[in-house]
């Protein structure tokens, strides 16, 4: 009797040793159910999805005829608050609309001297990078494209808040083609 019970006990002791070594480490988002392992599917975002942003954007340079021109050059400054909606078709594509009012400062006063609309198609890459191209119609008479290069660099459950640097190219208005930089700040809404 004594044999079968310290026989069974050796049997009960190796099972269980066994059964130790097998055990796999898991990530925190499985689950265990009925002796089988289940990985939680995280949910995917729906597309079309409406994303709307706010910023504000401070012209830098112009380059126009071969000269430089500062933003704020002879007491004059300019600032736009570019206001929009990313139509978002997947997670690398999507369209957006753009308005930007243009405040500029001079002599002691302001004033509102511009309003630029700005579509333009949004290819999306990976780590929040975004290039956008943008068609410009301006109500100065300006008309052209601006190339835009866009990083989310932090985000929030509520917002997600991104720089961008822009090339606006313009013509029209009897003037002649102007190249420009620009730089951007802003936040979306999730």
């Amino acid at each position: 009797m004594k044999k079968l019970l310290l026989a069974t006990s050796i049997v009960l002791i190796l099972s269980t040793l066994s059964k130790a070594q097998n055990v796999k480490e898991v990530p925190p988002d499985s689950i265990s159910y009925s002796g089988a392992l289940y990985q939680k599917i995280s949910a995917k975002p729906k597309y079309p999805r409406v994303v709307g942003y706010l910023g504000f954007i401070l012209p830098l340079e112009t380059l126009q005829e071969g000269h430089l021109t500062p933003n704020f050059d002879h007491h004059t400054t300019k600032i736009g608050f570019p206001a929009g909606v990313n139509v978002l078709y997947s997670d690398h594509f999507g369209f957006s609309y753009e308005f930007v009012p243009t405040i500029t400062a001079a002599g002691g006063t302001s004033k509102m001297s511009n309003l630029l609309f700005h579509p333009g198609t949004m290819f999306r890459f990976d780590h929040g990078f975004a290039i956008i191209t943008r068609l410009a119609f301006e109500t100065s008479g300006r008309y052209g494209f601006t190339p835009v290069f866009n990083q989310v660099f932090a985000h929030t459950k509520a917002v997600n808040y991104f720089v961008s640097a822009a090339l606006p190219n313009r013509w029209g208005n009897a003037d002649k083609y102007s190249l420009g930089l620009s730089l951007q700040f802003g936040f979306s809404f999730n």
